[in-house]
Formats: structure tokens, C-alpha cells, sequence
């Protein structure tokens, strides 16, 4: 970093505190479990955080529920540096409340998340780009393979492991036969 860069600013988020986030918490946190374990909101945005385990259960129970019954988006960050190296983001919408809500979830690069084709047929697709651009394998998705990259491209290009530019040189050389595709 120079001199003259700044850090990025630390979200500043509040506690997430209303119906829908005491029912969640009473629902899914007991005696002997917590599933849920964050609570936040960020602009008016609301968010939790769940177990690994928690996460396709928690969505679950928020379609059947609450009406959550569009899933907008799914995506994943990467974290190279974490044992939890993978954040999980499911963006849920619900038409009959006019409510938007995320469920994150962060977990190992061995971990496996369950599938959500089960619950909504957009994830079919979500969990597809999910796969190709970070290598994350969904349990039990009934297709799972590339969808943006060429079926024979070599990593994940979203993974920070190592550079788009150094990854692609195999494949632009192959196909192209240039020495960059950048």
C-alpha cells in the first residue's frame, strides 16, 4: 500500500431488530443450537449470517414461512487468507411483503453447501456460475458444471489464488493462438 492509500472503510452495520429477525433467532437458535449467528442491516438492508449447516434449512423455512418466494441472487465471495475461505450470499425477495432480505454464510474449500434447485429453479443457473467461477461444488444440484467459461478452461476465475491474466495463457494460446488474451 503507498503511502497516500487509505484502508477501505469497515461496513459499518447496526443490529438487524424486527419481527422477521426475532422470529428467525427464536426459530432457529435453541439451547442446543445457534444457526443464526448474526443479525445486521447495512443501509436498510437486511442480512443474517448462519451456521454452514443452517443455510439452505434457514432459506427454506423463509420461502415456506414467509413468502420469501423469488430468489434474486446467489453469490460467493472468497476469503484465500480465512480457514473459511468461502462467504456463500443468497439475496431472497418476497413479493407479497415487498421485502428483500440475505442470508451469508461462510465455510471451508472442502465444504460442500447444499443445493437450493430444491426450493428455487433460478438456483439451477446461480449455483452453475457459482461453480465456475469459484469451484464451489453444490450437493445435489442436478447439473453442475461450467456455464460462462469454456468447458475445457482451467480454474476458477474469481478465485484471488492467482491472477485471470496467468490463467488464461493455456487457453488463449490453444484457441486463439496469441500469446495474451490480455
Amino acid at each position: 500500500m503507498s503511502q497516500d492509500a487509505k484502508p477501505a472503510p469497515v461496513m459499518a452495520t447496526e443490529a438487524w431488530e424486527d419481527g422477521l429477525s426475532d422470529l428467525l433467532h427464536s426459530t432457529f437458535n435453541t439451547a442446543d443450537t445457534t444457526a443464526i449467528l448474526k443479525r445486521e442491516t447495512f443501509r436498510g438492508q437486511a442480512f443474517a449470517t448462519t451456521a454452514a449447516d443452517a443455510f439452505h434449512p434457514v432459506i427454506a423455512w423463509l420461502r415456506d414461512t414467509q413468502n420469501f418466494d423469488y430468489l434474486v441472487d446467489l453469490t460467493a465471495v472468497d476469503h484465500p487468507s480465512d480457514p473459511l475461505c468461502f462467504e456463500l450470499v443468497a439475496i431472497l425477495y418476497s413479493f407479497a411483503s415487498n421485502r428483500r432480505i440475505r442470508i451469508k454464510t461462510f465455510f471451508d474449500a472442502e465444504s460442500k453447501p447444499a443445493s437450493l434447485t430444491n426450493l428455487y429453479e433460478a438456483a439451477n443457473w446461480l449455483e452453475r456460475e457459482v461453480f465456475d467461477m469459484f469451484g464451489i461444488q453444490f450437493e445435489g444440484h442436478p447439473n453442475l458444471k461450467r456455464i460462462l467459461m469454456p468447458d475445457d478452461w482451467q480454474g476458477h476465475p474469481l478465485l484471488k489464488e492467482r491472477s485471470i491474466v496467468d490463467m488464461d495463457q493455456d487457453w488463449v494460446q490453444k484457441h486463439l493462438g496469441i500469446e495474451s488474451g490480455q
